[in-house]
């Protein structure tokens, strides 16, 4: 019988060490040797994607295990959530880039992600079937 656990050490534990790397390896590169030209520009906020979902991985993998849910999250799931986090954290970055960003507009931004991984998983509620998954 195969835990929990076990499954997070043989699947997300490597995955997420090696988005963590490549992306802050990639971000400190990026920062000591570009300039700040549209294609390095790019690479930065790659890079920031990858860096932010490779910790965000295990923290996502751990919140949907202690707080299941109906139908039960697949890998797919825990893996779009963690990217979630990488792009909400960019399009952050991106604002404050253009100085626009504000408080108001970080939370309605979350909000709007948030709001985007409900209807997402509402939508694959409704097509859930048990007989078929048994």
């Amino acid at each position: 019988m195969k835990t929990s656990t076990g499954k997070f050490l043989r699947i997300y534990l490597p995955l997420s060490l090696v988005l963590t790397i490549i992306g802050w390896g990639g971000l400190v590169l990026l920062i000591q040797n570009a300039l700040p030209t549209l294609l390095p520009r790019w690479l930065f906020f790659f890079m920031g994607v990858l860096a932010l979902s490779g910790p965000a991985l295990p923290i996502v993998y751990f919140l949907n295990k202690r707080f299941p849910s109906d139908p039960p999250v697949e890998g797919m799931v825990i893996l779009r959530q963690a990217l979630w986090v990488g792009v909400y954290g960019c399009t952050v970055a991106w604002l404050q880039l253009g100085r626009v960003l504000t408080l108001g507009l970080i939370f309605i931004l979350a909000g709007v992600f948030v709001l985007i991984e409900f209807l997402l998983r509402l939508f694959e509620r409704s097509r859930w079937n048990p007989k078929r998954n048994a």
